[in-house]
């Protein structure tokens, strides 16, 4: 057996949460966890744990949340454990005098094949651009974001109109398996961290915003299709649909393109077999799932049953 490394592991939402298990589940030791501090959330502001301090608890494991990272109590906290290695998947940025604690460095799972897709959001930007391939790449965290040496990496094909949630979904499936590789390969020391290539043109994952979240329909179908599955379950791609008297937010889920030549200009809705489609520039999107305001979200077939849309009504 690999000898066994004393590991803190640094995580918050549901996509760490399977990291973590995977380090729990081998014969490595998780001597504490650090996640974010409980936040007031909902409608009633009742404290909200994060999905990594769940966890934690569930398995009896020593639990950090901390306000400020290099704060000297926190940082005495975390020597004290004498861990080998700090683990950090979906967390924030380190301060250098903790990621610098551990004997053998502190690494991040990260959710693309970096140098491509640094930043917050890369599942999403990679579906929202097109890929065919995305992956997992474990690397020594450094001053800088996503930046550092490359430890492992595992490539994945990213299937045909999958959306944001079900990729993350796969990759959370491997994400245990990638960390522990990880920690075994630096716990015999047979693995050399590579620095990454100063590449240009290196495609970004930046935070999503109300902004680049909404859909623009004066692109060619499949990009529109693109966006909107990148952003499904969450923020949710949007649109405006615009009546003479009225607009709706409204929230699109999944869609499908077809290559046509359309006879509307872009943005116009089309109802006909209790199908909706949109003209766009090269064809029609048709949406298959959407959300009206104060609504569930619902297939649009359903939708068709219990709601008439006006005429002359188009998303802008």
């Amino acid at each position: 057996m690999n000898k066994s490394l004393r590991v803190i592991f640094m995580g918050t939402p549901a996509f760490a949460v399977a990291g973590l298990r995977g380090i729990i589940e081998s014969h490595h030791d998780v001597v504490a966890v650090v996640t974010t501090p409980d936040r007031p959330a909902g409608r009633g502001k009742k404290l909200r744990f994060s999905a990594v301090k769940e966890e934690a608890l569930a398995q009896g494991i020593p639990l950090l949340q901390p306000e400020k990272l290099n704060d000297t109590n926190t940082i005495e906290q975390l020597k004290a454990f004498k861990a080998d290695v700090f683990v950090v998947v979906a967390f924030r940025m380190l301060p250098k005098v903790i990621w610098k604690i551990p004997q053998l460095g502190t690494f991040n799972l990260h959710a693309s094949l970096l140098p491509h897709y640094r930043g917050a959001a890369p599942i999403h930007w990679a579906i929202i651009h097109g890929e065919k391939e995305s992956g997992l790449t474990t690397f020594l965290i450094d001053e800088k974001i996503d930046t550092g040496a490359v430890l492992l990496q595992e490539s994945m094909r990213i299937k045909p109109e999958e959306t944001m949630g079900e990729l993350s979904q796969r990759m959370q499936e491997k994400s245990g398996g990638m960390i522990v590789k990880t920690l075994d390969v630096l716990a015999t020391g047979t693995v050399e961290a590579i620095p990454q290539p100063m590449a240009k043109n290196l495609i970004p994952a930046p935070k999503l915003t109300k902004e680049n979240t909404r859909v623009d329909w004066s692109k060619n179908g499949q990009e529109i299709v693109n966006h909107i599955h990148g952003l499904n379950p969450f923020p949710t791609a949007w649109s405006v649909l615009a009546f003479p008297n009225e607009e709706l937010y409204v929230k699109l889920k999944r869609a499908r393109f077809m290559t046509s030549t359309p006879v509307h200009p872009p943005g116009i809705i089309t109802i006909e077999d209790r199908q909706l489609y949109v003209s766009v520039i090269d064809g029609y999107v048709y949406l298959d799932e959407l959300q009206l305001p104060n609504k569930k979200s619902m297939d649009t077939a359903a939708l068709l049953n219990g709601y008439s849309f006006p005429e002359k009504c188009r998303f802008v």
